[in-house]
């Protein structure tokens, strides 16, 4: 089974993967901790949006490899990847049915008030779920990049409130 966690910032994803691992045989794949270990220390001012793309595109490459051998073992996989667009969601359900992996997607429909002050706990807390500090610019910036799942694609999903 693959699940796909989607949520804007701040709204309890890696939280969210976590508790659900500890429900099922599964393993997590969190983009922010890969990012944070992989490329964030190479980061230059200069680096921009499509930088990062192009590094999460090539660990994307690694983790659907991993999530083969996972369901060849019975193991599930929850993807703790942002998925905030339609397409990027598309790409992980495709590749479930193409494959003939079960997949849920469950989305974190939390309020823009909740998530923004979770985003200042974790930025002053930096507790189990803290990668990097995530500014007000790029809080902003992702308010207006998530797009939210349409009522076809929750059809058989899970939409979490709270």
């Amino acid at each position: 089974m693959v699940h796909l966690i989607v949520g804007n910032t701040g709204s309890g994803k890696t939280t969210y993967a976590q508790d659900l691992k500890a429900k099922t045989n599964a393993i997590v794949f969190s983009i922010d901790k890969w990012n944070n270990i992989l490329f964030i220390p190479d980061k230059k001012a200069t680096d921009g949006l499509e930088w990062f793309l192009e590094r999460i595109e090539r660990t994307e490459a690694m983790i659907i490899d991993l999530m083969h051998q996972l369901e060849r073992t019975g193991t599930d996989s929850i993807l703790d990847l942002g998925l905030s667009k339609f397409e990027h969601r598309e790409k992980f359900r495709r590749f479930s049915i193409e494959n003939g992996y079960e997949f849920m997607t469950h989305f974190l429909d939390i309020s823009k008030e909740i998530r923004y002050q979770r985003v200042l706990k974790r930025n002053s807390e930096k507790g189990d779920t803290f990668q990097f500090k995530v500014s007000q610019a790029d809080f902003d910036f992702m308010e207006t990049w998530f797009e939210k799942p349409s009522e076809t694609e929750m059809k058989n999903g899970i939409i979490i409130n709270s």
